[in-house]
């Protein structure tokens, strides 16, 4: 599916960082929705509370530590069952970008238990995050078992409804999160998301999924080609496994990160926007 976008959302010299996905969340009145065509309107998320949230550091797995935040008010003593999210960092591993994103999706409604596959390690350095994703993609089984073991976390928590569960990433992430699907037809989610990460077109490794997929690309993208992404809604088609795609055009690579130089910031409010309405429909229905 091909989006036009217009430019309508916020001037890229005045909105930076996360506060574009915060708008979206939280301003819905306040922001012109971007205008797709021919896709149908963006459904408006089911839910835009504020909610007050709580964070602490978790030992999920190993010497893996992630970063755990959730809405505060439902730690009372009635307990109400909220969706969660695996949250997937990028190739520079779980730093303050991915902990500010999970924040924002608790204060959405979810319990968010961000992740960590490089041992505490966060780097700016190209080279070495070079290494760290080549150590993963290399030896898959130790981000795997890292991230069932997060989704296994997530479910013994009193405030998670564990069969409410989405993993989400990008970049690097992305393709992690894809990885957790694939490996996940015992103890299934509830929904994966991916931004720009690697993908399979192989209908028989897909056809472990049997929940909804949501996908987001860049048409300049010169890692994720255009080709690979259509290769894989057709084999999720194939498979029967329900799915959103969206390609976003005249933006590259890991257009969502604002310490990216393809940093877009209305193409990453619209994705955000998204992203929201498609969990919501999917963890909160």
């Amino acid at each position: 599916m091909i989006l036009s976008i217009s430019a309508s959302i916020v001037k890229a010299q005045e909105i930076t960082g996360l506060s574009v996905m915060t708008k979206v969340s939280f301003e819905n009145n306040n922001i012109s929705s971007p205008t797709p065509t021919p896709t149908p309107s963006i459904p408006t998320p089911s839910s835009v509370t504020d909610y007050p949230i709580e964070n602490k550091t978790v030992s999920y797995f190993d010497n893996s530590t992630g970063f755990l935040v959730y809405p505060s008010l439902n730690q009372s003593a009635k307990t109400e069952k909220l969706p969660a999210v695996v949250l997937i960092h990028e190739n520079k591993g779980l730093n303050e970008f991915i902990k500010e994103s999970a924040s924002l999706l608790a204060r959405n409604g979810y319990v968010v238990l961000a992740a960590d596959l490089f041992n505490g390690e966060v780097t700016t350095d190209q080279d070495r995050s070079r290494q760290l994703t080549t150590a993963i993609r290399e030896n898959p089984d130790l981000a795997i078992n890292n991230l069932k073991a997060a989704v296994a976390y997530l479910q013994t928590l009193d405030n998670v409804d564990p069969s409410k569960i989405a993993s989400l990433g990008w970049c690097f992430g992305g393709q992690q999160s894809l990885q957790l699907a694939l490996n996940s037809k015992d103890n299934p989610l509830a929904a994966t998301v991916i931004y720009y990460g690697r993908l399979s077109n192989d209908t028989q490794v897909l056809s472990n999924i049997s929940w909804p997929i949501l996908g987001i690309f860049g048409d300049q993208d010169q890692s994720i080609s255009i080709d690979s992404v259509n290769q894989f809604q057709k084999a999720l088609n194939e498979t029967g496994i329900t799915n959103e795609i969206y390609i976003y055009p005249n933006v590259g690579h890991a257009f969502a990160n604002p310490s990216n130089d393809n940093y877009a910031p209305n193409e990453t409010a619209d994705a955000w926007k998204r992203t929201l309405s498609f969990l919501d429909k999917y963890l909160k229905s």
